[in-house]
């Protein structure tokens, strides 16, 4: 029987509210990079995926154009996924290291992966319109998913994006607001947010992020996941 994660991704996937994204998305779908050139590109918005009695949610920007927009899973197919897969599967939150696409075997168990914005932005750039219009799609995902006790954000976009939705979802959040940093703790009565750096090529090409500090952030997931929940402390 279809679930309500389900519907929901239904929804995400027939989505056009954003003329500027929608033609981006479908012109790269239709132009493709070299590489590719005899796939079809997936072209549209691209949903979360993972386990749906997840502790752990990884949130971050938006599909890469070449990867989520090309496979219709975000994540997956690009150097960013690569880093990402293989820290889950070190952490035991995924089942293999890597995903090229969907089909090829890879299962989350604890973690569930989603974007702020679910079409893929020219120059990796949304604008503020655009997130806020495809916030209300994360809100009701993150209100589904019942058992997240940690938000790993993956990047400063991420964090601003999730601070927008939690008090909507009446959750309580200090202020001012702490500045995103690779390694922020937030306790709120919702979630505890975890701040990481994303693992695009700038970070991990430049050395800003390696393995180490994105196993850290994980290894410290999992630890959160499974204690009590406590604001203010």
């Amino acid at each position: 029987m279809p679930t309500a994660l389900d519907d929901l991704t239904s929804e995400i996937v027939s989505c056009r509210a954003c003329p500027r994204l929608v033609d981006w998305r479908e012109t790269v779908g239709r132009t493709k990079r070299a590489a590719f050139r005899d796939e079809t590109y997936w072209a549209r918005p691209v949903p979360g995926f993972g386990d749906p009695r997840a502790a752990i949610l990884l949130l971050g920007l938006a599909p890469a154009a070449h990867g989520g927009n090309r496979t219709g899973r975000v994540f997956t197919g690009d150097r960013s996924g690569d880093w990402l897969f293989g820290a889950l599967c070190r952490a035991g939150l995924a089942n293999q290291p890597e995903s090229q696409r969907v089909g090829d075997g890879l299962a989350l168990s604890g973690a569930y992966v989603t974007a702020a914005v679910r079409c893929a932005p020219p120059d990796n750039h949304p604008t503020p319109d655009e997130r806020d219009r495809c916030l209300p799609y994360f809100a009701r995902e993150l209100a589904l998913l019942e058992d997240v006790r940690v938000v790993v954000v993956l990047g400063g976009f991420a964090y601003a994006a999730l601070w927008r939705v939690l008090p909507g979802l009446g959750v309580e959040l200090p202020r001012p607001r702490p500045r995103f940093a690779h390694g922020l703790e937030v306790v709120t009565s919702r979630a505890t947010i975890l701040g990481c750096y994303h693992p695009s090529q700038q970070n991990t090409f430049t050395g800003r992020l390696t393995e180490a500090m994105l196993d850290a952030v994980l290894t410290r997931a999992t630890v959160l996941a499974h204690r009590p929940i406590t604001p203010g402390r």
